[in-house]
C-alpha cells in the first residue's frame, strides 16, 4: 500500500487595455488562491496564478508551488504555506483523499504475457517460472513443453532441461543457480533482487536468515518495479517479522503493491475495508482482484452478495470477469503441465 503537471507560466509580459478587455476572477471557495483569466481583443487568454495566502502573482514571484497533497492551491513561500494551513487543511485533506482513491482504484495494467506462447500469464506462482539464465518469466506450459528435433523426435535429456526461451541448460546445483541469480542482480533485475530477499528471509539456498537484509532487498526490488516486493514488505509489518507490527504501514505497502498490479495485496485491502465496515470500498478492491484472477476475491464478492452488501449484478459481473481471466490463460499445453503435478497448477 506507489504525478501531476503544474499550470504553465506565460513568461511574456503583455500590456492589456482593461477598458476593452473582459476580466473574470473566480474561486471555487474561500480557501483557494485566486485564479485570474483575461480575454483580450485578440481572443487570447492569459491564466494567472496567485499565492493562496498573500495574493502575490507569478509576475512578482516565480516560486509559486502547488500544494503537493491536493494540487488545488499555490503558495509563494514556506511561510505563506504555514500561515494558510489552518484555513486550507480541511479541503486539502478531502481533495488529497479523492486523488489518492483515483489512483488506488484505477485498474492496474496487466502483467506481461508469456514471451513464448504469448498467452496471458497465470497469477499462481506454480503457473510460471523465473529463469535465472535470461531473466525471463515463462508459463508452466512452455517450461514443460517437450523439445523435438526437425524430424519430430524428442531430443536428449539435456536438451529437455534447457530454458525454453534462451536454450541455456538449467543449473545442476544450488550454487550454480545462485551464481546466475547474482549476475541477474548485477543487471538490476527486480525479480532476482526480490528472490534473493526471499532467500534471506527464509535462510535458504546458502543464505543466512536475515530479516533486515530481506527488507532492504525488497525495497530495492520494489523501487525497480516489482510490485510483489511491496506485498512482502506489507506482510512483514502486518505480521511483525523483522519489524514491529504496524498495521498502518502494512496497508500503505499493500496499497503500493495493489496499484502496481499485485492481486494478493488488493485482496488484503478488501479484507481490511470489510473488517472496518467499509463494504463499498471492499467490493471495489475485490472486483479489481477478480479481474486479475484472484479466486479468494471471487468468494469474497459472493459472501458480500449473500450478506446483502453486494447486488446480484455485482456477483454476476465478478463471475464474468473471472471467466474472462480463465479463457485468457487456458491452453492445452498448460493443462498437460498441470497434469504432471500440483507444482505446475496454474488456476
Amino acid at each position: 500500500m506507489s504525478s501531476e503537471k503544474e499550470d504553465g507560466v506565460c513568461e511574456n509580459k503583455l500590456s492589456i487595455d482593461l477598458v476593452d478587455a473582459q476580466c473574470s476572477i473566480g474561486s471555487s471557495n474561500s480557501t483557494q488562491g485566486i485564479g485570474l483569466s483575461i480575454n483580450n481583443n485578440n481572443n487570447s487568454t492569459i491564466s494567472v496564478s496567485v499565492c493562496a495566502n498573500c495574493g502575490k502573482g507569478e509576475e512578482e514571484s516565480h516560486k509559486l508551488k502547488s500544494c503537493t497533497a491536493c494540487k488545488l492551491v499555490k503558495h509563494c513561500s514556506r511561510d505563506c504555506q504555514i500561515a494558510h494551513r489552518l484555513q486550507h487543511k480541511k479541503e486539502c485533506r478531502k481533495r488529497a483523499a479523492e486523488l489518492h482513491d483515483e489512483k488506488l482504484f484505477k485498474q492496474p495494467p496487466p502483467k506481461d504475457d508469456c514471451p513464448i506462447c504469448f498467452l496471458r500469464m497465470p497469477i499462481l506462482n506454480t503457473g510460471h517460472r523465473y529463469q535465472t539464465c535470461c531473466g525471463k518469466v515463462i508459463c508452466s506450459g512452455c517450461a514443460h513443453a517437450p523439445v523435438y528435433d526437425d524430424q519430430g523426435n524428442k531430443v536428449d535429456e539435456d536438451k529437455q532441461n534447457e530454458c525454453a526461451f534462451c536454450r541455456v541448460v538449467a543449473p545442476k546445483s544450488i550454487e550454480e543457480a545462485v551464481k546466475r541469480l547474482n549476475k541477474r542482480i548485477e543487471a538490476k533485475d527486480p525479480i532476482a533482487i526480490y528472490n534473493q530477499g526471499y532467500y534471506y528471509r527464509e535462510g535458504m539456498n546458502g543464505f543466512p536468515q536475515d530479516y533486515g537484509k530481506a527488507l532492504e532487498l525488497w525495497h530495492r526490488a520494489a523501487e525497480l518495479g516489482e510490485a510483489e516486493a511491496y506485498t512482502s514488505i506489507g506482510n512483514a509489518y502486518y505480521e511483525g517479522v523483522g519489524v514491529e507490527v504496524d498495521n498502518k504501514k502494512a496497508i500503505h505497502y499493500y496499497e503500493l503493491a495493489a496499484m502496481g498490479g499485485d492481486v494478493y495485496s488488493r485482496h488484503n485491502l478488501g479484507l481490511e475495508e470489510e473488517d472496518t465496515g467499509n463494504m463499498a470500498r471492499a467490493l471495489k478492491h475485490y472486483m479489481i482482484a477478480v479481474r486479475g484472477g484472484h479466486t479468494g476475491s471471487l468468494e469474497a464478492v459472493k459472501d458480500l452478495y449473500t450478506n446483502g452488501h453486494a447486488t446480484k449484478e455485482d456477483y454476476t459481473k465478478a463471475l464474468k470477469l473471472y471467466q474472462t481471466y480463465l479463457s485468457e490463460i487456458k491452453s492445452d499445453q498448460r493443462d498437460k503441465a498441470a497434469a504432471v503435478g500440483d507444482d505446475n497448477r496454474y488456476y
